[in-house]
């Protein structure tokens, strides 16, 4: 029968362990000093910025009326008409209906009904793009509407437009 020395056998357990600790402390340790050098090179070292980031310009620079905080009582809604959009051929048959009224401040209604036209060019251009894997997402109406404000505030100007009401929005 053979004897095992069972002494030697734990000695050299501790030691395979003791060998795979140390590696992978100096790994972590050096894992992070490359980390640390990383984000000061980027920050305050040799590749940090040479100019402060400017702040953003303020309407008193770009010569731009400050947008208006309107009270509930002061807007206008302007309707849009209705817009119907085929959602292409791989999806026959299925149509978005889209319904809205622009917020505008009551000074600048006539000049936003002017405007409904090239309004509803840029909506219908927006909402041809759009596939029906993104109209399935229940929050994607938050960001088509907020695309759809931006679009329509970039035509009508700043200050005019100060919201987008989606009073339908259906696929069928």
């Amino acid at each position: 029968m053979a004897v095992v020395d069972t002494e030697t056998d734990g000695k050299k357990k501790k030691k395979k362990k003791a060998g795979m600790l140390l590696p992978l402390l100096v790994g972590l340790f050096l894992a992070l000093l490359a980390g640390g050098g990383g984000y000061w090179t980027v920050t305050s070292g040799p590749l940090a910025p040479e100019v402060a980031p400017e702040a953003p310009p303020t309407a008193e620079d770009t010569g731009v009326a400050e947008t208006q905080v309107m009270a509930p009582s002061d807007a206008v809604f302007v309707p849009l008409d209705p817009v119907i959009i085929t959602l292409g051929p791989e999806v026959a048959g299925r149509h978005l209906m889209f319904t809205a009224y622009l917020e505008v401040p009551p000074t600048h209604e006539a000049e936003v009904t002017r405007l409904l036209p090239r309004v509803l060019d840029v909506l219908n251009g927006y909402l041809r793009v759009i596939e029906l894997t993104e109209l399935s997402d229940p929050t994607s109406l938050a960001v088509l509407r907020a695309q759809m404000l931006r679009r329509i505030q970039t035509v009508t100007g700043p200050g005019r437009v100060q919201d987008l009401l989606v009073t339908q929005f259906v696929v069928n």
